[in-house]
C-alpha cells in the first residue's frame, strides 16, 4: 500500500500544479473562515447582550411606571381620605377670614361622576368684594387640603367704586366612595365586633 508521499510522486507536474493552487486555495478559504466565523460568533454575542439590556431596561422602565402610578393612586387616596366640610358652612368661614361675607348661599344639586365620585356644589354671591381678600379666599380653597375646586367664579365691577366687585363663586366638593372590598371588609369587622359583643352580653347573663 503506496504512501501520500509515493502518490504525490507519481503525479504530473500539470498535476501537481493543480493540487497545489487547490491547497493554496484551501488555505485561503480557511484562513478566511476562520475570522469571519469568529466576527458572526462577537456578532451574535452582541445581539443577544443587547437583548438582554434592553429587556432589562424595559423592566426598569415598567418597574418606574408602576411605582409613578402607585404614587398618583397613593396621592389620589390621601387626598380623599379628609372629606370635605359642608360647603355653605366652610366658605363662609373662609369668607370671614379675610373680611368678606357672602350675602346668599345657593346648594346645586349633586353631579355624579362615573361610579365611584360625586360633586356638591355650593355657589355663593358677595357684594363690595376687592381683588385682594378675594384672591386670598381663593387660594385659602384650592390649599385647604379637601377635595375642592373653584368651578365658578364671575366677577361684576361695581360702577363708580375702585376695586369693587360683585362675585359669584362657585365651589365643588368632591367625594369618592370607598373600594367594594374596603368596603365589605369593614361590614365584616363590624358583623364580627357586634357579635363579639353579643357573645359577652350573653356570659355575663
Amino acid at each position: 500500500m503506496s504512501t501520500l508521499r509515493e502518490r504525490l510522486d507519481k503525479l504530473e507536474p500539470r498535476e501537481k500544479r493543480l493540487l497545489t493552487i487547490l491547497s493554496v486555495f484551501m488555505g485561503a478559504l480557511l484562513l478566511l473562515a476562520l475570522p469571519l466565523g469568529l466576527l458572526r460568533m462577537v456578532s451574535s454575542q452582541r445581539s443577544e447582550n443587547q437583548e438582554v439590556r434592553d429587556l432589562i431596561a424595559s423592566v426598569y422602565e415598567a418597574d418606574a411606571r408602576l411605582a409613578e402610578r402607585k404614587s398618583q393612586k397613593d396621592a389620589l387616596l390621601a387626598r380623599y381620605a379628609k372629606p370635605a366640610p359642608a360647603l355653605a358652612g366652610y366658605l363662609e368661614e373662609t369668607a370671614k377670614k379675610q373680611g368678606l361675607s357672602a350675602s346668599e348661599s345657593q346648594e346645586r344639586p349633586d353631579v355624579p361622576h362615573g361610579k365611584r365620585y360625586t360633586e356638591k356644589v355650593t355657589v355663593v354671591k358677595m357684594n363690595k368684594i376687592g381683588m385682594l381678600p378675594l384672591a386670598k379666599m381663593l387660594e385659602q380653597i384650592e390649599t385647604s387640603g379637601y377635595p375642592l375646586s373653584v368651578s365658578k367664579l364671575n366677577l361684576k365691577p361695581r360702577a363708580g367704586e375702585p376695586d369693587s366687585y360683585q362675585v359669584e363663586l362657585g365651589v365643588s366638593a368632591f367625594e369618592r366612595k370607598p373600594d367594594p372590598s374596603s368596603a365589605a371588609a369593614g361590614t365584616g369587622a363590624a358583623q364580627a365586633g357586634a357579635g363579639d359583643s353579643s357573645e359577652d352580653g350573653e356570659s355575663e347573663q
